[in-house]
């Protein structure tokens, strides 16, 4: 992707990733659409060899510490969730009582005319800042995926939120199977 300087170039390489909503608009404030980001890292951990270490859904982007041991590598499994949980947040943004619909729909068809890299709705921005973490302190990434919450003030302390792997780092039981650093 051109203007993407976080290239993956091993496919099997551990990786902290970033995915960003277009416009940096708050989709997932709501409860519906971030349970579509669980499922699916759910569908990916037991069906295409997703290894996730971190994880955290904030408003408006996606933090994640994985690899992926599979043939579809980082790259494939990146492409297949942004494309299936962009189709099915838009469903849901349809069909679900939204405030907001009319102009998150608007948002998300302008980037897509206005990108052309899909027909009808854009969700996501293309780039997905990964930082190869082979050479990188993989825990300091963890701390930092965990914080994004308290730093935002949804939290006090990071295993209070839900939609993260904080619950997991401090002995709990959170929504998604983590491979524990």
């Amino acid at each position: 992707m051109s203007g993407d300087s976080y290239h993956i170039k091993d496919q099997h390489a551990c990786y902290f990733i970033t995915m960003t909503v277009v416009y940096w608009v708050d989709v997932f404030s709501r409860k519906d659409y971030k349970d579509i980001l669980v499922e699916s890292l759910d569908h990916c951990i037991k069906n295409k060899g997703l290894n996730l270490f971190s994880w955290v859904i904030m408003s408006n982007h996606v933090h994640i510490v994985a690899r992926v041991t599979s043939d579809l590598g980082m790259s494939g499994f990146l492409r297949d969730f942004k494309k299936f949980t962009s189709k099915r947040i838009v469903e849901a943004i349809k069909e679900i009582p939204e405030s907001r619909r009319d102009w998150l729909l608007d948002k998300f068809a302008f980037e897509a005319l206005r990108s052309r890299r899909a027909p009808y709705y854009k969700l996501w921005r293309d780039d997905n800042h990964a930082i190869n973490l082979t050479n990188i302190d993989m825990m300091n990434k963890i701390d930092y995926i965990h914080d994004n919450p308290v730093k935002a003030g949804i939290v006090a302390f990071p295993n209070h939120y839900l939609y993260s792997s904080a619950i997991d780092y401090a002995g709990g039981k959170g929504m998604l199977p983590v491979i524990l650093v």
